[in-house]
């Protein structure tokens, strides 16, 4: 089971914007709880506590116990609103969940063994294709990381989701392919190298044939003049018949 987190809350009275600013005004943070069929509950937190929650690299998989008055609620983070000046959380969104749910979680993707591979070590450039991979899974399975081992990946090599060591219980929400999670592209200075043999390659294997028509038309030259001297020569004898009635 994965870990959980506590956090304290205040229940509020009223909803609306300007409820949610007094809210704000006196030091709290707005939030709701919601799901599981039940109405949505009004709460407060206290912003030191949930800050350090939302900074956590799992946030949005982590499950947490909001104490609301010496009442437990299991919920999981699904949504947090921040002001995008002072970065300050405005708002949160948490849903309840029970040991049968079903829940949809983004769940961070860790590289491991990164000096074990050559690709790397040659200067490679690691590219994360999915920083975040969604799982469906029960609250008891709900994975805190997918870790990806590169130990052996080469330059142009990668890895798939159906090569990862997945957690039991926790299925990818995308099913109908295998799709790419981490690869290791060639560095600026090799790929300059690679362009450069492959237009060399195209040349050269372009150069034979661009000759071939010059040799044929260089041969065809020494045989284009007697051919065209013949018909020169032929209208000389033409022009000689002419010439005989002349003489009688």
């Amino acid at each position: 089971m994965p870990a959980v987190e506590s956090i304290r809350a205040e229940a509020r009275d009223r909803a609306g914007k300007g409820a949610a600013r007094a809210t704000r005004r006196a030091g709290r943070v707005p939030a709701v709880i919601y799901g599981e069929k039940k109405e949505p509950t009004l709460i407060s937190l206290d912003p030191k506590e949930l800050t350090k929650l939302v900074h956590q690299k799992a946030f949005f998989a982590t499950l947490l116990d909001l104490d609301l008055s010496g009442t437990k609620h299991r919920v999981l983070p699904r949504d947090v609103h921040f002001d995008p000046v002072t970065d300050n959380v405005l708002h949160a969104d948490f849903q309840r969940v029970s040991k049968d749910s079903k829940i949809r979680v983004h769940v961070p993707v860790v590289v491991r063994n990164e000096a074990a591979s050559p690709g790397l070590k040659r200067g490679g450039v690691l590219n994360l294709v999915r920083h975040e991979i969604e799982f469906l899974c029960s609250p008891e399975n709900i994975p805190q990381r997918i870790e990806v081992d590169v130990t052996g990946l080469e330059i142009g090599g990668s890895i798939h989701i159906g090569s990862v060591a997945l957690p039991e219980g926790a299925t990818p929400t995308i099913k109908e392919r295998d799709f790419t999670v981490v690869t290791i592209g060639a560095p600026s200075g090799l790929k300059a190298e690679i362009e450069a043999a492959a237009t060399a390659a195209a040349t050269a294997a372009s150069a034979p044939a661009a000759a071939a028509p010059a040799a044929g038309a260089a041969a065809a030259a020494p045989g284009a003049a007697p051919g065209a001297a013949a018909p020169a020569a032929g209208k000389q004898a033409a022009a000689a018949p002419a010439k005989g009635p002349a003489k009688k």
